[in-house]
């Protein structure tokens, strides 16, 4: 996929939820843009094997036993009342918990965001937007407190797993770092299992 990913500045007087619906509204084809350190980022159209790795990893997470795995919601960034921070949509992910109703009634006020706080481990795939999802929303996901976040970097041909988030000021990473090849066994965190890279090879 060549298409690079759209950078929008977010208008201040306007809710960056809203923002994102305007720009829906205004595409002449579907998309989901996110909200990321202050800027509109509608990724490019993901084509065939982002899916399918995407898929790959979330079976793998089912088939171990995790059946809070999923993909496909959005999180907002941000207390109830505060201002929204950031918008993301994980290519799969792990929740640590289904739903409540305080869950639904937030995503119903912020017009179909869930908080951010149900995430346990979110993972990207990346498209051609690579620094995105290796720079700001790394930066993100860390300053979210997500205790686990898994890049597939398909640019570099490796596979990620971040945990243990800290952020200190305007800094936000993860202090524990696994890098393979993929190919490899990319080993997480307990009590995740390792994910078989070699799954995301093609054939």
């Amino acid at each position: 996929m060549t298409a690079e990913p759209v950078m929008e500045p977010v208008k201040k007087a306007m809710d960056p939820v809203d923002q994102l619906i305007a720009f829906e509204e205004a595409s002449d084809k579907p998309i989901r843009p996110q909200y990321i350190e202050g800027m509109v980022i509608v990724p490019p159209q993901p084509d065939d094997e982002h899916n399918h790795l995407g898929a790959e990893l979330y079976f793998q997470l089912r088939s171990a036993g995790f059946h809070l795995a999923g993909f496909g919601n959005g999180y907002r960034m941000g207390a109830k009342a505060e201002e929204t921070r950031a918008l993301l949509i994980p290519d799969f992910y792990v929740r640590r918990r289904r739903p409540s109703d305080i869950d639904e009634a937030y995503r119903k006020a912020h017009k179909g965001w869930y908080p951010v706080e149900m995430l346990a481990l979110a993972g990207e795939v990346t498209s051609s937007n690579h620094e995105t999802d290796s720079g700001p929303k790394y930066r993100t996901y860390a300053a979210a407190g997500v205790p686990v976040y898994v890049l597939i970097h398909r640019k570099e041909g490796k596979a990620y797993a971040f945990s243990d988030p800290v952020s200190h000021e305007d800094e936000a990473r993860y202090k524990t770092t696994s890098e393979v090849k993929l190919r490899d066994p990319l080993p997480l965190p307990s009590p995740y299992p390792a994910l078989d890279t070699s799954a995301l090879l093609r054939d």
